[in-house]
């Protein structure tokens, strides 16, 4: 398992807000992927858990809410634009995994979406505003906040599937 640099949010400790929201999001988005790295096709799908969560299925979920937040929100583009945004990944919150998924296709989809939204980022100011159907206005700097909180969520989550895969313990549903 890959672990990532703690060396980006140690250096956000006395930098400005935006380079540390940054610093904590990349930190994390590299936590997820690191979870997954090193284990089977199996492994990545199993479902250790009563829900439909499993390694494989975060990663899909994640790029999912990257697009969302990013493309669709920020960028203000509709749906039907946004390659593999479809209406049934919506509906399970992409945690459902198409049989055509792999471990090593889900990582590269949103680690390239990450590099999406961080080139969409780049182009707004943290108070910058866009629609959100739910909660009306919503700024780049809470879009910010929400994705880290989001990310490290499932960054634990994948930290418990992890250590019941590695434990042996674990009993696939």
């Amino acid at each position: 398992m890959t672990l990532p640099d703690w060396s980006a949010v140690i250096r956000a400790a006395v930098a400005g807000e935006r380079a540390t929201l940054e610093a904590f999001l990349n930190h994390y988005r590299a936590v997820v992927v690191g979870k997954v790295s090193g284990v089977t096709e199996a492994q990545a799908r199993a479902r250790l858990v009563p829900s439909a969560t499993t390694l494989a299925g975060i990663l899909r979920h994640l790029r999912l809410v990257e697009t969302y937040w990013f493309c669709h929100i920020l960028q203000r583009r509709p749906t039907s634009e946004l390659a593999g945004f479809d209406a049934d990944m919506a509906a399970n919150r992409g945690f459902v995994l198409a049989e055509t998924d792999t471990a090593e296709g889900l990582v590269a989809a949103y680690q390239n979406q990450c590099g999406i939204s961080r080139t969409i980022a780049a182009g707004y100011e943290l108070t910058d505003t866009a629609p959100q159907p739910k909660l009306g206005q919503v700024s780049l700097r809470w879009i910010y906040v929400h994705m880290i909180d989001e990310t490290a969520r499932h960054a634990g989550h994948a930290d418990i599937l992890r250590e019941q895969l590695e434990a042996g313990s674990a009993t696939v549903r």
